[in-house]
This record gives C-alpha cells, structure tokens and sequence, in this order.
C-alpha cells in the first residue's frame, strides 16, 4: 500500500532563476520525493513547488528546501505584489493516498519544530494544524506582512506557535500546516487598472459576501501591465472552478472589461477538471471512475482521497 503526501511550499522568489533552481534541487536530491511542478512569477515575487512522496520522505524535502531558502532570500530586499511574512512563506502538507489529515498535521507540527530548533526560524500553524481558531486561515496570520510582524510580533496575540516572539533577521517567519487540496487560480483581466481587479476581486471573495471558500485580491502585473484577479479556492468541492470562472467573466462584465487569458499556479485536483468538463460539455453521469489515467492508478494500488 503506497502512502502519497504532497508538499507545496511557497517562498518569497520569482526573480533570480539560479534561487529558485537551489531550492527545487534540494527537493530533487531527496531520495523517494518526486518534484512535479514549479512555478514563479516576477511580480509576484513568488515561487510555488510541488512534491510528492512517502510521508517522512517529504518532510525532509521540505526542510531541505527551506533551509536553503533561508541561505540565499533576505527579506529586508524583498517586494512584490503577493502577502508574505518570510523568505519561506507557507509550506501546506496535504494527504493524496492512503494517509490521514492527522498524519499530515503531526508532519507540519514535526516541521515547524525541526524549522524553529535548527533554523531559527518561528512558525506558525495553520489550517488543519492550527492552534487558535482564528489561524486557520492565512490571511489573519499575514496581516501586515513581514513588515507590519517585525512591529507586531512581541504582542500575545501575534506570537508564535512555535519559538520565541521574534523574527529571523532575514527570513522573517514561516507558516506551516495541512489542508485539503486547494487551487490557486489567476485570471487575467485586459485593463491595466488594478481597481477593476479589485473590484472584482471584492465580489468574488467570501471575507466580502462573495463565494464561499474562496480568497481573492486584485493586483497588476508590471511586468505584462495588466491586471489580475488572483485567487485560492480552498475547497475546489464545494466552490468548484466552473463558479468561480462565471462569476468572474460576470464582474469584468460590469466593467467593460473581458478576460484574456487564466493560469493555474501548480497543480490541480483531478477532481476539479471532471468538474469542469461535466459543467462546460454537460457529459451525462460524468465522474472520476471515466479518466483513463484514475482507473490505472486504482489498478496499481494507488487509492486517491476522495474530497466529499
């Protein structure tokens, strides 16, 4: 029985090529963790990895990966348009096959203390793994950035879950935790005024009576001088993409506005795309058991999670 946990650490680099190969060789060097995807982008300042592996495995990918980062990304230089509160942002455990959320939520616990005790690092725990309630979410924890937390980071209130009240001199603070699959979706939108990506932005999201699960900001791309709605879908299940995608195309509507082009950051659920194919080509009684390619993992022992 094959046991598949996925990482998907974001750290604060899309500029410097040669950074962001480090830190994907790191992961590459883990012996039994297999590197699917990297993904950066200049503007956002921002690279995302995606791995997967036995559980112990993947853990040791993602100190790997972090420490490096910590070596080569100095967050007093850091600027772009995405929140963040250290060189290694966030790094999320998500279980794929054969292995529970509470499985994932001691490997992000284990991580955090191994990030703490030999980077100096302080962490903070999210999602599944979270500690107060009002953590489970990443926007709470990044309030104010790295350079609001360097000011806010002595009060009770802000301090860590793991380690001192105190940032690392250039790699600020980490988020560690464990979640369900999520997607980090990006539409494109064919104006260069940011308020129109954050009006639209502001009805898609749910902190602003959008759509439920979904977390959304408007921001322009310089390098590209459009504008983008950027968004994670935390629970693709209840919130499928088809939804969000409309309401989206609806909103740019409104203003006049189409939509160019839209990009998904890393990887996407499997059963996110059956989703899309049983909205947009209406296939009757479509589901995960008609892909080819899910049958055959199901033949090689292979059991995914199922998201209900």
């Amino acid at each position: 029985m094959q046991r598949i946990v996925a990482c998907v650490p974001n750290f604060s680099e899309g500029r410097r090529v040669e950074v962001i190969e480090a830190l994907a060789g790191e992961v590459r060097r883990t012996q039994g963790v297999f590197l699917l995807d990297v993904s950066w982008d200049p503007s956002h300042h921002r690279c995302v990895l995606t791995f997967v592996g036995e559980p112990e495995a993947v853990k040791q990918a993602a100190f790997a990966s972090a420490a490096r980062a910590v070596e080569l990304i100095n967050m007093e230089e850091h600027r772009g348009v995405h929140p963040r509160i250290g060189a290694v942002d966030v790094i999320p455990f998500v279980p794929l096959a054969n292995v529970t959320m509470a499985e994932c939520v001691a490997l992000a616990k284990d991580l955090g203390r191994e990030i703490w005790e030999k980077l100096g690092v302080p962490v903070y725990l999210y999602a599944e793994a979270a500690q107060r309630p009002e953590r489970r979410r990443l926007p709470e924890i990044r309030r104010g950035e790295y350079e609001g937390l360097k000011e806010t980071i002595s009060l009770p209130e802000r301090h860590p879950d793991i380690g001192e009240p105190r940032l690392h001199p250039t790699a600020g603070a980490t988020v560690v935790g464990a979640r369900r699959p999520l997607i980090a979706f990006n539409v494109y939108l064919s104006t260069g005024d940011v308020v129109v990506a954050k009006n639209i932005a502001r009805a898609v999201r749910e902190s602003s009576g959008g759509l439920v699960n979904v977390q959304a900001r408007g921001v322009r791309i310089e390098h590209r001088g459009i504008a983008q709605v950027t968004m994670n879908l935390l629970d693709p299940v209840r919130t499928p993409l088809p939804r969000v995608f409309e309401l989206v195309l609806a909103e740019a509507a409104r203003y006049g506005v189409e939509v160019v082009e839209s990009e998904i950051v890393g990887l996407v659920p499997l059963d996110a795309l059956v989703e899309i194919a049983r909205h947009y080509l209406r296939i009757h009684r479509f589901s995960r058991e008609k892909v080819l390619d899910a049958r055959l993992l199901e033949l090689l022992g292979v059991q995914l999670v199922r998201w209900e």
